[in-house]
């Protein structure tokens, strides 16, 4: 959420920011709108102390025994009375409006951000590890999986439809090591503590990390309220309920920074983009995901972006998975971001975009968002002079389990069909080395 008065103070600077985003200019329409607020705020209070003022003076013109002044006063009053609420609802409708229209306005992009349209437009900021040689033609990991009897998209199709998948024996064993090992790296080393939080949230925290209200139509609703009228949703992604936990709250500066992290299952309604990966795991409607999410002060959440993304690399890098780390256009951000890293990880068996054999796919965002969400939150934390201050929050992938159970089979595989399981997931598959087929 922006500060009118920032627009306010520098609505050319706004408007240039946006039109890196890809949008156009909106300080006219605010300032307008921001305009008739305040007029109707100052009426409304110009109204309530011209009225407190007259109901004083009638008890002075009584006292006085001027009846006549008093008659026109109380009338006066009468007509304040009936007239005030007819004010304030117009002051309460315009301040409604303009939180409104600030609501569906995106987060600006920091300077540094490269300007572009689309993902096209990425810039790569630096990659680790190279492909690995293959003496045969790598496969996708829903023909591996399929084959080892593990995979199931048929099953998931009759109980959920399309874009669901069944995972069994070794194969669900795996994801769940992968998710547990991504989990003892954030909070054995990396310093987050685990959260497990619910899986339902209400409007307010969907507003709070910004999916709503531009976003509803990508979200799964619950189709149910809460005493209060609230709706309910299934959380798109952990940072919704981490961030949200400092909601409406003023936290004290040495709690900073906050982090934390969680491993959930996440729903999306829009599984990306249509027609996209429509075989396999890459695009689901409900996956995996380990979220890293971090409130911190205004000065040091430029450090702490790039603390979490070496958190988020440090995995991919003892799974011995090559990737590649992009820094977003303005015009692929995400709607929250003022700065996004995209880390790519290389999966051999996808086809690229020029249909080629091997691609890049995206296993983790890592975002700064400033004080954006912290706005619509009521997020505070009081600084060493006592004045409340917003917090400035950021969220990433630490990673993404399903993708990164893809990465694993696509790169790991054997010519025979089998998936060498990496040495650092050992342990937690019981001291496998290999999944293959039984039976």
């Amino acid at each position: 959420m922006h500060d009118i008065r920032t627009i306010r103070d520098n609505p050319q600077a706004f408007d240039a920011a946006l039109v890196r985003r890809g949008l156009a200019p909106l300080s006219a329409s605010l300032l307008a709108i921001d305009e008739t607020r305040r007029a109707a705020i100052h009426a409304a209070e110009q109204a309530l102390a011209r009225r407190n003022a007259a109901s004083k003076d009638i008890g002075a013109a009584k006292k006085a025994k001027d009846e006549a002044r008093a008659s026109a006063l109380m009338a006066e009053v009468g007509e304040l009375k009936t007239r005030l609420p007819q004010l304030e609802a117009e002051a309460k409708a315009a301040e409604e409006e303009l939180r409104t229209e600030l609501a569906q306005i995106p987060n600006l992009p920091l300077a540094e951000v490269p300007e572009g349209r689309d993902e096209h437009d990425n810039v790569e900021h630096h990659h680790y590890g190279r492909k690995r040689d293959y003496a045969f033609t790598p496969k996708p990991h829903y023909d591996l999986g399929e084959a080892l009897g593990q995979m199931d998209f048929n099953a998931a199709a009759k109980l959920s439809g399309a874009r669901f998948v069944v995972l069994k024996n070794r194969l669900a064993r795996l994801e769940r090591a992968i998710g547990q090992f991504f989990l003892d790296v954030h909070t054995g080393e990396h310093g987050y503590t685990e959260v497990n939080p619910p899986l339902l949230v209400r409007d307010d925290a969907m507003f709070g990390t910004a999916q709503l209200p531009k976003f509803r139509e990508d979200q799964f609703a619950a189709g149910s309220r809460d005493a209060e009228g609230q709706g309910y949703w299934l959380i798109p992604t952990a940072e919704v309920p981490l961030t949200n936990l400092v909601r409406e709250s003023i936290l004290d500066e040495k709690e900073l920074p906050m982090r934390l992290t969680a491993l959930t299952p996440c729903f999306r309604a829009e599984a990306g983009a249509a027609g996209r990966d429509t075989r396999g795991m890459i695009r689901q409607h409900q996956f995996t995901k380990v979220e890293l999410v971090s409130v911190t002060t205004p000065e040091e959440s430029k450090n702490e972006h790039e603390r979490m993304l070496a958190c988020a690399e440090e995995v991919l890098r003892r799974l011995g998975l090559h990737y590649r780390v992009m820094t977003l256009c303005t015009g692929d951000m995400g709607f929250a971001s003022q700065k996004t890293y995209d880390i790519e990880v290389w999966m051999p068996g996808q086809i690229s975009s020029q249909g080629e054999g091997g691609a890049y796919r995206e296993i983790s965002s890592c975002s700064v968002c400033g004080d954006f969400q912290a706005r619509r939150m009521e997020a505070r934390y009081r600084s060493g002079d006592g004045r409340p201050r917003f917090v400035h929050t950021l969220n990433g992938s630490g990673t993404a389990v399903g993708r990164a159970l893809i990465a694993v089979i696509e790169n790991y595989q054997q010519e025979d069909g089998s998936i060498a399981v990496p040495e650092v997931l050992q342990p937690y598959m019981g001291g496998l080395k290999a999944i293959e087929r039984e039976g």
